[in-house]
């Protein structure tokens, strides 16, 4: 298993393998107090992304991940993350229209 350094890189290889294959991807996230390190993995049991740090200032990244996650799980891996990455829907992800009141 190879670690991915890049942190958006782990994180667009990781929404891709869970819509590609959502019944069986994993999603673990491991801290081992004695040497500072946080380990972030998704599996399907063919491929697996893992990502190693120890900075602090990750969590509020790994936050992001779990909503990502979480989003993609409860709507299904057609749902529009963009609301949750702050990136702008892409051709392939249409924005979808809100049922608020109008003003």
């Amino acid at each position: 298993m190879v670690y991915i350094t890049s942190w958006d890189e782990f994180v667009e290889r990781s929404v891709q393998l869970y819509r590609a294959t959502p019944e069986s991807t994993r999603y673990v996230m491991k801290y081992r107090h004695c040497d500072g390190k946080l380990v972030l993995k998704v599996t399907d049991d063919h491929e697996c992304l893992k990502f190693k740090t120890d900075q602090a200032q990750d969590a509020k990244k790994m936050e992001k991940l779990n909503n990502i996650f979480f989003t993609l799980m409860a709507r299904g891996p057609d749902a529009d993350i963009s609301d949750v990455t702050g990136k702008e829907p892409t051709e392939t992800q249409p924005a979808k229209k809100g049922r608020g009141r109008k003003q």
